[in-house]
């Protein structure tokens, strides 16, 4: 079974993410990556690889690090030893400081026990599907091994934060003078840097969340846990509330009000701000089949074309490569700006965000009213063949029954879990119960026709 899944090696840590696999997988990385031309260049000067290596504050981080650096440097890379910082930083400072590639070591929005390792390549980008399968297969095969002198040297990378900071603060269309903005870090790896941000580009900040102890990671806060932010947003009186997940590549918001503003939401508001500004390439947005509905109307009044890709961010990514567009993302809040990141980042578009506020004047509820968020009820149905959904006349014709019968004013998505037994069936309508009747409905022909 591969160990690669949608983003990286994700497991319960010392269960099958063992210090052991962190070695081995890093060893490998070395071996690979350390084959293009740019590490040939590297070697043919006289110099050796050098990698950037982070971490989110859970516990098991701290011996996952140090195994993913052992194997790096007893393959004779030099590794910059970050510390605690969010994922987007360390794909910025791989791209910042010319490293030959990078590691992250994170769960993002799992809980403790879980970690996980994230691999960049040369100029911070995700690796594609088939570097990973090298990488594996080469998991298998013999080590670089040096000696002497050629071993690599793990340095603590002592400026590394402040190059993200400044880099963030560089890409501010405005500050955010005379804003009051709630913080939820989610005990995580923006429990330092997000706050110190915003204070930076002029915001008064209240945070919450950002005590890590290495197993409150994520524990009933930051994106998954919205309500203890819309209590605060709400009780302090604040313009704004900005929820991080445990690694901060997402980023949600709450209004003034208290009321959840999600990335279809968000990436309404900047593809806007940023089409109105010139700053939208081909006025194209890029999102997954699972944003709302909303959304795609809001771009359309908008001139906005929404380029449709499935889901995870690494498919959004892919598209905007193709294309060199400028934004793109998640419902969730991935939000990918390619202008200023190589990957989501929740810190930079908290801020544009937040900046959107101040450029305009308008309150986050105003200027998420561009949307309207049609509701969307999923439906998980398990224990069926995921493989004969979308072949199978039962279930077809009645997706197109539901369909014709909502007609412009909603829509369904029937989508096979790409990891278990489960079908999704997502459906969207004018009022939640005409979505809820639609979608059990459409559920139960599918657990009819398809149980195993």
């Amino acid at each position: 079974m591969p160990i690669f899944g949608t983003d990286g090696v994700r497991g319960l840590a010392n269960g099958p993410l063992t210090a052991d696999l962190a070695l081995s997988l890093a060893q490998a990385t070395a071996v690979v990556l350390g084959q293009g031309r740019s590490a040939e260049a590297r070697r043919a000067a006289g110099k050796r690889l050098t990698a950037v290596v982070a971490r989110d504050p859970r516990v098991s981080g701290e011996f996952l690090s140090a195994a993913v650096e052992a194997g790096l440097a007893s393959s004779g890379v030099d590794v910059l030893d970050a510390g605690v910082l969010p994922t987007p930083a360390a794909a910025f400072l791989i791209a910042d400081m010319d490293a030959d590639f990078g590691v992250m070591v994170s769960a993002s929005h799992n809980p403790a026990p879980d970690n996980g390792i994230k691999i960049f390549a040369r100029g911070g980008v995700k690796l594609p599907d088939i570097v990973e399968a090298r990488i594996e297969a080469a998991m298998a095969g013999p080590k670089l091994l040096p000696t002497g002198a050629d071993v690599g040297r793990i340095r603590r990378f002592a400026d590394a934060e402040d190059r993200y900071v400044v880099h963030l603060l560089g890409s501010l269309p405005h500050s955010l003078d005379g804003l009051h903005v709630v913080l939820d870090c989610a005990h995580g790896a923006a429990s330092g840097v997000s706050p110190e941000t915003f204070r930076d580009a002029g915001a008064r900040v209240t945070v919450i969340g950002a005590d890590p102890d290495g197993w409150n990671i994520n524990d009933g806060v930051g994106s998954t846990h919205l309500d203890q932010l819309a209590e605060h947003v709400v009780r302090v009186g604040a313009d704004v509330g900005i929820a991080h997940d445990g690694d901060a590549d997402r980023c949600l918001a709450v209004d003034a009000t208290g009321k959840v503003v999600d990335g279809d939401q968000i990436m309404a508001i900047l593809a806007v701000s940023m089409k109105n500004r010139g700053q939208l390439k081909d006025d194209t947005l890029v999102a997954t089949v699972m944003s709302n509905l909303g959304l795609h109307r809001a771009m359309s009044a908008h001139g906005i074309h929404v380029e449709t890709t499935a889901v995870g961010d690494r498919y959004v990514l892919e598209r905007m490569n193709e294309q060199s567009f400028s934004l793109g993302g998640e419902q969730s809040g991935h939000v990918i700006m390619s202008d200023y990141a190589t990957t989501g980042d929740g810190l930079l578009t908290g801020l544009h965000l937040v900046a959107e506020m101040a450029r305009t004047g308008k309150t986050l509820e105003e200027l998420a009213s561009i949307m309207t968020v049609y509701p969307q009820v999923l439906v998980n149905v398990k224990d069926v063949d995921r493989t004969r959904a979308a072949t199978d006349e039962g279930v077809q014709d009645a997706v197109a029954r539901a369909s014709a019968e909502l007609g412009l004013s909603g829509r369904v998505l029937l989508r096979p879990s790409g990891t278990e037994q489960l079908v999704r069936v997502m459906v969207e309508a004018s009022s939640e119960d005409e979505a809820r009747r639609h979608a059990d409905e459409l559920a139960g022909v599918v657990r009819e026709r398809l149980s195993l």
